[in-house]
Order: structure tokens, then sequence, then C-alpha cells
């Protein structure tokens, strides 16, 4: 049995029966967290000093495309119309299963070196199952927790050929993995479907894909478009709910363009809707649905959504959907703001990055807070660094301050991904990588002709 003592760090638990422990200790056996408290017997345990260092909850990226980390830094100038030509209908087609396969590594130690322990990997740029199988592989060998979303492409159909839109998933690709190599719902990478669903399908479609996710037993996530968008399939949100088809399974990513009372139901059925807010915000989707989700009694989820334009960092991501809906809760009531709402407080900010983003994986009996008997799913985070000294706060330090040089140690069940600022990855290998990953943007970008036809638009 493996044991490792975490010692003397500020513990934010983010559960509410244990709190936060200034000079605590967290105890892990194997896989799992077994105590956390002060001073506790380390026995024969590893002893790791967290002495200056914040030990909290893995973060958890709700949303994120993986497959596009080799083309980073190409679409912050477009529009989600550029980005839907330019990024699907050209590029795609040129993305091969080693393409896939290198994205999806590199992708994968980014989020471990950002301190995000669980990754819901959203891959549709899926042509071939060999696509598929080169996702999950590199998820596995970077060893970070993942949920594997099984997708469909949206390329230009052939002549004679139906369009993306009215293209149902294939039952058998999905049987293929839910019966095969992800058939457990407890092991390190799961799996869900991303359909189409009410931004990009027809109706039939989204009837179809929604069933076949509940006959695998899959929670299924969808994006749902944005603002002045037209729809393919109007009322679905309500078409699915009289078919009893909405529930905890259910994930609508933005969320712009659903009314009040979509979002409601969305909640009261135990669905999450998940909010990108640099993405939507860089893309025209329409203001962050952040707010809206929690006067609905709900609590967004929160993703990166695109390597392709932002940096993959969870608090980043988070620290800008904060300070994006507070600035427009003020905006909407007489000045000056007197006092801070209790559902825009910075602890508010981390749960939706942590235990919150578990519950809407249905994840949240094993990851999302320092709790004994879940998964040791944690990091250690300095608080002796230069941007990020003193500590008086930790949660504010967390969310306001931290960055990815902060990400001192990173667990994963229980194993060690990050350690002294270091991913545990051998570091010729991973520059060997790194040359692979850049090779393959190139070439995607230039086989596809992006940036001119970028230049043509």
């Amino acid at each position: 049995m493996a044991r490792t003592l975490i010692k003397g760090g500020w513990v934010v638990s983010m559960d509410d029966a244990i709190g936060d422990i200034e000079g605590g200790d967290v105890l892990i056996e194997d896989d799992a967290i077994v105590e956390v408290g002060r001073g506790l017997d380390a026995g024969d345990a590893e002893v790791i000093d967290a002495s200056n260092m914040i030990v909290a909850p893995g973060l958890i990226n709700m949303h994120e495309h993986t497959w596009q980390t080799g083309v980073r830094g190409t679409v912050s100038n477009w529009t989600m119309f550029e980005y839907s030509t330019l990024m699907h209908a050209t590029a795609v087609p040129h993305f091969t299963p080693d393409d896939v396969r290198i994205a999806n590594l590199c992708g994968a130690l980014n989020q471990l070196n950002c301190g995000t322990t669980t990754l819901f990997d959203w891959h549709h740029c899926n042509a071939t199952t060999d696509h598929s199988d080169a996702a999950i592989d590199s998820l596995e060998e970077a060893g970070i927790r993942a949920i594997y979303g099984h997708g469909q492409t949206k390329t230009e159909s052939k002549p004679g050929e139906p369009p993306f839109k009215e293209i149902p998933h294939s039952r058998e690709r999905v049987e293929r993995l839910r019966k095969g190599r992800l058939s457990s719902d407890d092991a390190l990478i799961t799996m869900a479907m991303c359909i189409q669903g009410i931004g990009f399908s027809v109706w039939e479609c989204i009837e179809h894909d929604v069933r076949l996710a509940k006959d695998m037993g899959l929670r299924w996530s969808n994006h749902t478009g944005a603002l002045g968008i037209p729809l393919f399939s109007e009322g679905s949100v309500h078409k699915l709910h009289e078919l009893g088809l909405l529930g905890p399974e259910a994930d609508f990513v933005h969320g712009t363009n659903l009314t009040d009372d979509e979002i409601k139901l969305i909640v009261d059925t135990g669905g999450s809707i998940t909010v990108a807010p640099e993405c939507e915000c860089n893309f025209g989707h329409g203001n962050p649905a952040t707010g809206r989700v929690l006067e609905a009694g709900g609590t967004p989820s929160f993703g990166i959504d695109l390597e392709s334009n932002i940096s993959g960092d969870m608090f980043s991501a988070v620290r800008y959907g904060l300070q994006f809906e507070r600035a427009m809760y003020t905006d909407a009531r007489p000045r000056p703001t007197k006092a801070m709402p209790e559902h825009l407080k910075t602890r508010v900010a981390l749960e939706w990055a942590t235990i919150g983003n578990a519950r809407a994986l249905g994840m949240e009996d094993r990851i999302g807070s320092l709790t004994p008997g879940k998964q040791a799913d944690l990091i250690l985070v300095r608080g002796d660094d230069i941007n990020t000294c003193p500590v008086h706060d930790p949660v504010q330090t967390l969310v306001f301050m931290a960055t990815p040089h902060n990400i001192d140690t990173v667990f994963v069940a229980g194993e060690v991904r990050k350690r002294d600022r270091q991913l545990v990855y051998p570091e010729a290998e991973l520059r060997r990588k790194l040359e692979e990953l850049t090779e393959s943007g190139r070439r995607i970008l230039q086989d596809a002709g992006v940036f001119d036809a970028e230049a043509a638009e």
C-alpha cells in the first residue's frame, strides 16, 4: 500500500464539513484520500512538506476540444462564422489520426501542468475510428482523468450526401467503444456522447442521439449555437422534456441563446449548462449565461472550449467568468454597489471549477473536494512566489493570483503527475513531442490553406 502525507499546507477542501485548515494535512493511500486534518500520523508514508503551499482539489475542465492543440493561436481574430468555415469545413479534413494523437497528448499534459486533473475531451474531429482511438490513447498516456466525448465531424458533405445536421450519431461506433475499451464508468478514462444537438441538428437526429445515449447509459453533451443564429429545430428543449429525455445526464454548452424558461427546465431536471466565457466573448455568442443559470437556481459549469483560442488555464477561465458576471451584475443595478453579492464571491467561483463541475459530470462522489474516500485528485499551489505571496485568503489567492507557474504538484488518483513545477514526463521526450506538435499544426494549416482562406474573407 502506497501512502503519502501532504503536511502543513493551507488546505482548501471545498467540503463544507471540513472547511479550510491552515497548517493542515492530507493523507493519501493508493488512489484515495483517507484523512484530512492537523497533526496526522505519517507512519511509513512519504511526506511532502506543503509549508507555504495551498492544497486544493484538482480543477475540472468541463469542456475542451483538445484536438485543436496543434493549431494554437490561430482563431483569436475569428468570429463563430469564420471558425465554422475555416476550422471545421476547411482544416478538419486534413487532420490525420496522428495529428489527433499528438494534439490530445500535448493538450492533456498542458491541462495537468495548469492544475486540471479532470478533462471533458469533447472530440468531434473523428472522421474514422482510428481518430477516436488515437485521442483515447493519448489521454491514457498523459495520465489525466478524462471523459472522452465521442462526437461527429461537421465537415461539408460530398455531392449526394446529406449535410451533417441530418446525420444521426452512429450506433455502431458508439457501441464499439462502450462495449469495448470504455465500458467502465469507474476507470480513469470514461465515455460520454457529444451530439450535434439543438444548435446543429434537425429534430429527428436530436431525438435519435439522446435516445442512443440513454440506451448506452452515457451522459450526453451538445452545443446550443449562439445568439442570432437560427436553429434547425425550434423548441427542442421543451420537446426533450415532454418526452422525458432531459435529466442529470444532459449538458448544454454555451446556452447564450436559451430562453430563461429553457434554462429553468434544464436546471430543474438536473442538467448542466456549461459556460466557456472567454471563447463566447471572442466569438460573439452573446453574454455568458452564468448569471441566468444562477438566477434559475443552478450552478454553471465551466470549461476552456478551444485550445486554438485561449491558454487552457482553468484559473484564467474562472477568473474571467467571475469578473464578467460581476460587471454585468453591477451594470444592471444602481451605483455604487455597496456589497458583493454572496453568489458572486470568490469561493463560489472556485466551486464552479471543482465540486460544481464534479456534480455536472455525475462524479461528485469521486472528485471535486478533499473528502476522505474520494479519489486523490489534488494540487499544491505555491503561496511564496513573487505573484502569490503573502497568502491572507487562500481562495482569493487561487482564483485571482495563481497561474500555471505556481502549480508545484499535481496528483491524479494518487499518482504524481507534476512535482517541483515539472511534469512527470521525460523532458527530452516532451521536447520531441512538442516538435511533432509544431510540425503537425504547420502541415494542417498549410495543406488546408487556412490563412489564405482567412485573407480572402
